[in-house]
């Protein structure tokens, strides 16, 4: 899955992948070589939200917005939206988070991916943060 950021944060460690973009909202996004983006939350937001325990999926088929909310994790802490990264139409769902909401925390960005989406402009996904610009703001939020 390539190379990986280590952001420390006072005695808190996130981990930031190289070979994807990301979003102000913490969002990770990885595109396929197909084109196809895969969406997932960062490390930083699952250690954020703590122990989650359940995950709002959106239906396969429908059109977003970049920006738009997706649905919602649920944790024991909070309940928080996650959003697109990018417009387009989702084509798949990860329904295993509906049973194993858990691997949001244990691998969030392999096996805790949460949506794919075909975009609708391709161009979206370059506006997006490098990982570096997201290391950069994780430093910058009060902890």
């Amino acid at each position: 899955m390539g190379e990986e950021l280590i952001v420390e944060v006072g005695r808190n460690k996130y981990i930031v992948k190289t070979d994807r973009k990301y979003t102000e909202t913490d969002e990770w996004a990885l595109k396929r070589d197909d084109g196809k983006i895969i969406v997932g939350i960062t490390d930083y937001a699952q250690k954020k939200l703590r122990d989650i325990v359940g995950v709002e999926l959106p239906d396969p088929g429908i059109k977003v917005k970049k920006g738009e909310s997706l649905g919602a994790i649920e944790s024991v802490k909070a309940t928080s939206d996650y959003y697109a990264p990018v417009s387009g139409k989702i084509i798949e769902v990860n329904e295993r988070l509906l049973e194993e909401p858990e691997l949001l925390n244990t691998d969030p960005y392999g096996d805790g991916w949460i949506v794919i989406i075909d975009p609708e402009k391709p161009e979206e996904y370059e506006e997006l943060l490098t990982p570096e610009k997201y290391a950069e703001k994780i430093r910058r939020e009060k902890h």
